[in-house]
């Protein structure tokens, strides 16, 4: 009898199971790309403390998942889809910086990170960046959970070209000082991005370049008229000069 039990048990078990909506492919996506391009770090130290870190970074693969998601979740148009992923874009500004989420939790002593820009770094290649803007609250004494985002330059400062225009390792470092936990141990975190495919797409990364090659323009007239206005300068300096040289010549 009690046999017979196990086995309707688990019949009814296995039905339950059948009948769950398998996951959707644009959530089955996300859940790929997300575990592709997180990262997590739990230390412990001697007394039972534990400071864990989850870092996810918004790669075109990774946006491009998450935007099929949401818009799959929303039952958005075509077009609706392309201005979510503007919008999000933009509101990243993931075509001048690097985003990174990060996910903290310390469950140890009071961590005490401010300044937080000075507690963490990233080697793009074998240059080494600071962060340009981060989540202001991880500046506060942190016991338990937070997340927020951090970015890192995406561009050269004087090129304006991408510093991702060809494969390269992302090195995120973040400072043994950022958790008592750590002790004199890092927190390290690697990525290989592709160029290639971490190209953005669409129509909502046509605007976004769009956006970014007008403020480059605007950029570069100001630079221009800089240029200008100091060539005036030595113009006129060196008209001065000659003027001087002809009184001095013809006494």
């Amino acid at each position: 009898m009690r046999k017979i039990s196990i086995v309707i048990a688990i019949v009814i078990a296995t039905a339950i199971f059948l009948a769950l909506p398998a996951p959707s492919e644009a959530a089955a996506g996300y859940e790929r790309a997300l575990a592709r391009w997180s990262k997590s770090s739990e230390n412990v130290d001697d007394m039972g403390g534990r400071f864990i870190v989850k870092a996810t970074l918004y790669t075109a693969e990774y946006v491009d998942a998450l935007v099929e998601s949401e818009a799959e979740k929303n039952l958005w148009t075509a077009s609706e889809l392309e201005d979510y992923k503007y919008n999000l874009l933009k509101d990243l500004d993931l075509d001048e910086r690097i985003a990174l989420h990060l996910e903290l939790n310390e469950l140890g002593p009071t961590a005490h990170m401010a300044p937080f820009n000075e507690m963490l770094y990233m080697w793009i290649g074998n240059k080494k960046y600071s962060p340009e803007k981060y989540d202001e609250r991880f500046n506060m004494p942190l016991q338990g959970k937070r997340d927020g985002m951090v970015f890192f330059p995406r561009r050269d400062e004087k090129t304006g070209e991408s510093l991702l225009k060809k494969d390269v390792s992302l090195r995120f470092i973040m400072s043994s000082a950022a958790s008592p936990v750590l002790g004199h141990k890092e927190v390290r975190m690697m990525w290989d991005v592709k160029a290639e495919g971490d190209s953005f797409s669409g129509t909502a990364a046509d605007r976004l370049e769009i956006d970014r090659l007008l403020r480059r323009i605007e950029k570069l007239a100001g630079e221009r008229a800089e240029l200008e206005k100091q060539l005036e300068a030595k113009k006129g300096e060196m008209d001065t000069i000659n003027e001087r040289i002809e009184e001095l010549q013809n006494k």
